[in-house]
């Protein structure tokens, strides 16, 4: 396995909307694999193929207490097929934009279709924490990091921060 690249703001790739998984043969195992290695090893709670520049509409996310047993989930082509209620995520933050965290407004509950890692259906329905990392990831599949999800005022003091960073590089 190989710990990925993971692509930051103002990365243009992370506004990439991804394509659906049509065949899950080895390039996909290997790609998923070496997704939750990365995540592992950037103490991620999720990642999205975009995320390490890959168009395929692929997440990993683990948000069980014991994280060193490494049981990690996986979607593949994952879609939210119903949305309840409002919740108001505690400081969400995200490795594609590192060192910041901000309150996003998010769904209580979601109801998500996808297919496992061997391409069987499958349908989670869960809430808060759960809900909110399945909503930032889907999110990510489809060209939308979390502080597009904030005020433009607190978006925009982010990026003149990245980019002052970026000028002092």
């Amino acid at each position: 396995m190989a710990i990925l690249n993971i692509l930051t703001y103002p990365d243009k790739f992370l506004k990439t909307i991804t394509e659906p998984v049509e065949n899950i043969d080895e390039s996909v195992v290997k790609l998923i694999e070496d997704m939750a290695e990365t995540m592992y090893e950037n103490s991620g709670v999720g990642l999205a193929a975009t995320q390490v520049g890959s168009d395929k509409k692929i997440l990993v996310y683990d948000i069980s207490a014991e994280r060193e047993k490494k049981e990690y989930q996986v979607l593949i082509n994952p879609e939210i097929v119903s949305s309840e209620g409002e919740y108001l995520s505690e400081e969400e933050g995200c490795l594609s934009v590192p060192e910041y965290r901000a309150n996003v407004k998010r769904s209580l509950s979601v109801v998500v279709k996808a297919l496992d890692r061997n391409g069987q259906p499958l349908t989670i329905e869960t809430e808060e924490l759960h809900a909110v990392v399945l909503q930032h990831e889907i999110d990510h599949l489809n060209g939308i990091l979390f502080i597009d999800r904030i005020s433009s005022l607190k978006r925009e003091i982010y990026k003149r921060r990245v980019k002052k960073h970026l000028k002092n590089k």
